[in-house]
């Protein structure tokens, strides 16, 4: 009998290990921010995603990144002093990381 019972405990347990599955359902939206003449990073650029309007500034790699978002369409702002603003929409797709790298052009 206890070996019965010992066995039962033991499918039981591998059975709710087998069935409980997790999924990460949440996006990311990562790049780098690069001059577009020199194609060095830019540091200290204002990157803004909307909609939720969430704002990163760069690191002096030019990196941002943006974790934990809802599946969805986002349009990404990029500003900085001395350059025109530019913009990009990107897909961020549900358990991954989408790579979104922007240029920026120096203002006359």
């Amino acid at each position: 009998m206890k070996r019965i019972t010992f066995l039962l405990c033991c499918v039981l347990l591998v059975g709710s290990a087998c069935s409980r599955k997790e999924y990460n359902t949440s996006a990311a939206i990562y790049g780098v921010v690069i001059d577009n003449e020199t194609t060095d990073p830019i540091g200290g650029a204002a990157v803004v995603l909307a909609p939720g309007g969430k704002t990163k500034t760069t690191g002096n790699d030019g990196l941002y990144e943006f974790n934990d978002l809802d599946p969805a369409q986002y349009t990404i702002t990029v500003q900085k002093t001395g350059y025109q603003t530019n913009r990009k929409t990107i897909t961020a797709v549900s358990g991954e990381s989408t790579e979104a790298n922007i240029s920026l052009t120096k203002s006359n």
